[in-house]
């Protein structure tokens, strides 16, 4: 990791295929998020390390992230931590150069990965997060997953204010556990989601289920299976939670609704592409299956 700690402010040099404002396009597609908020150029988001909550502007100069703390300047080692969190959230530890190498073969990607060049895939740190996110956005439409979500948030999450805008963080598992089915029900969450999204909460309490514990499984496929055995999460959610949060970029979230519609605006069919066609335009992306779905994700947003 390459940065430099000026105390009051955090300088991070990415490596050079990233670019900030393509990311901050990415982060701002929705205006039903909770949990960062982007204003002028800046991306605010509010993190906990240890038990303290630390609310962060983050800008771009020309090849470095600014990162200022608006509300106080937190210590030595929680700075450390805040750029290993940036690091992390902007997936900043992948090498691009051999995705970027591969797309110029791609005819599907090729021209996709030249407009959003230095786009990369936006993480969720916490799995937790990363899972109820996932389980939230099975067979419901995006808008009201995001909805959910922030009746998640508001009901059971820590807020900080500052220049009156409120910032929050995501519930925690240990907080979530602690409810019952009908909690999440008075939400509007339905029956199977909230006895899924408590269960992933009570084997995270536990300690059963980790993602340090996840992370030491070395193949992909040990993680997925190991994911998929978990009572709610299926191939699709599991390769999700690979995806952004496990920095595998052989995840290939295949039956993925956007992903299809993505493919079929791409290659102008008047039907979205079968998992066998898929499949057989996927051959060339072997071991970047992640970064690929992402851009064609981002070919949505226009």
């Amino acid at each position: 990791m390459n940065w430099m700690d000026h105390g009051n402010r955090l300088e991070i040099f990415p490596p050079k295929e990233f670019d900030f404002k393509e990311c901050l396009i990415f982060l701002g597609r929705s205006e039903g998020e909770i949990l960062h908020q982007i204003k002028d150029g800046y991306l605010y988001k509010l993190i906990k390390i240890k038990e303290e909550l630390i609310l962060l502007k983050i800008g771009s100069e020309e090849n470095s992230i600014q990162v200022v703390f608006p509300i106080g300047i937190p210590s030595e080692t929680t700075r450390e931590k805040v750029a290993d969190y940036i690091w992390e959230w902007f997936d900043l530890d992948q090498n691009l150069g051999d995705f970027y190498e591969m797309t110029r073969k791609d005819a599907i990607l090729d021209q996709i990965v030249h407009t959003y060049y230095g786009l990369r895939i936006i993480c969720i740190p916490d799995l937790f997060e990363a899972l109820t996110w996932a389980i939230l956005g099975q067979q419901i439409n995006l808008t009201f997953a995001y909805t959910l979500k922030k009746r998640l948030v508001e009901h059971y999450g820590e807020s900080l204010t500052y220049e009156g805008q409120t910032f929050w963080l995501f519930p925690t598992h240990e907080k979530i556990a602690e409810l019952e089915i009908e909690d999440l029900r008075k939400l509007q969450f339905s029956t199977r989601k909230a006895e899924y999204i408590i269960g992933v909460a009570e084997g995270m309490t536990s300690g059963q289920l980790t993602k340090e514990k996840l992370l030491q499984l070395k193949e992909y496929h040990q993680v997925h299976q190991s994911l998929v055995s978990i009572r709610g999460i299926g191939a699709w959610t599991a390769d999700y939670v690979i995806m952004k949060c496990l920095h595998n970029t052989n995840a290939f979230p295949i039956a993925d609704v956007g992903l299809h519609n993505a493919l079929k605006q791409q290659l102008g069919l008047e039907r979205k592409p079968t998992i066998k066609e898929i499949e057989k335009l996927a051959v060339n992306w072997k071991g970047w299956e992640a970064y690929a779905t992402f851009y064609l994700w981002r070919s949505l947003y226009e």
